[in-house]
């Protein structure tokens, strides 16, 4: 008797399982077609990024205070050495930028005479990153703050050396970021050496851009630096993007084969810095 009741109840509950998955599948396809369409659930995934933000402050805790170990460890030898490195750099530093304030003036001199004015004043601010995407076809990273600090998606993000990538998605304490090495990734660039412009695709490869439209004739040659057009509105003009490492020219083909390598240590990057691009303050003609 026993066995016969088990044998009973069982076929019952199957049905009912089996039914129970399909309504779920129906209305977990009926909530991803909506909130792609119309994006229902932005406000859920900002909530949960926000819940999620101590867990990622938990999970990085560990390394920061290895870290913080470290540099605390270190012998005062070698911070002497660092120091003496640092300010011998210090000093070539404001060597360059004496130089460079003359140039600068020079330059507004110039643009005076051609009635042209510099529209753009860049303002940015240093942000930590505090994780990043280990995954070989995305390229992505998140930085710790976000749309309350006016963080705001399309910004673009920079380092000490150049261009690293821009914000596709902004919470309100995080934003996630993607580097212009990702495959998806492009970025408007201008040959610094003639003017020449042209597109600098992501690879998949963290040292490595691909520059598809250039014809076989284009004055373009390894060691010519890249910097951003300014045109697309999302990078501000003149920012380092890469440096073309190899220039292949097939006659058998209407394009030549561009390689650059990224101005950026894109896999070595701990900080970051947003641009802010606003409009100059015009001013007035006087006669």
């Amino acid at each position: 008797m026993v066995a016969s009741r088990g044998n009973n109840t069982n076929p019952a509950r199957i049905p009912a399982l089996g039914i129970r998955v399909i309504v779920l599948i129906i209305i977990s396809i009926l909530v991803m077609y909506f909130d792609h369409r119309e994006n229902h659930l932005d406000g859920i995934r900002r909530a949960i990024g926000a819940a999620v933000y101590p867990v990622r402050i938990a999970v990085d805790a560990p390394s920061r205070l290895w870290r913080w170990l470290d540099e605390s460890t270190t012998s005062r030898n070698d911070l002497e050495l660092e120091l003496g490195r640092l300010k011998a750099e210090r000093l070539l530093t404001n060597a360059r930028l004496q130089r460079l304030t003359a140039l600068e003036s020079e330059n507004a001199r110039l643009r005076a005479l051609l009635e042209a004015r510099n529209r753009v004043r860049d303002e940015v601010r240093v942000a930590e990153i505090i994780a990043n995407d280990a995954n070989a076809y995305e390229h992505n990273l998140v930085i710790g703050i976000g749309s309350r600090d006016g963080v705001y998606d399309g910004q673009a993000i920079v380092d000490a050396d150049g261009v690293v990538g821009q914000v596709i998605e902004t919470g309100i304490m995080t934003a996630q970021a993607i580097l212009i090495s990702d495959p998806d990734h492009a970025v408007p660039v201008v040959v610094n050496r003639n003017g020449l412009r042209t597109i600098a695709f992501g690879t998949g490869e963290f040292d490595r851009l691909e520059l598809p439209f250039l014809p076989n004739n284009a004055d373009i040659r390894a060691g010519d630096l890249l910097v951003t057009s300014g045109l697309g509105g999302a990078f501000p003009a003149g920012y380092p993007v890469a440096v073309v490492d190899f220039v292949t020219r097939m006659p058998q083909e209407p394009f030549a084969d561009v390689t650059a390598t990224p101005a950026a240590a894109l896999d070595q990057i701990r900080e970051v810095m947003l641009i802010w691009s606003t409009p100059a303050a015009s001013e007035e003609e006087t006669e």
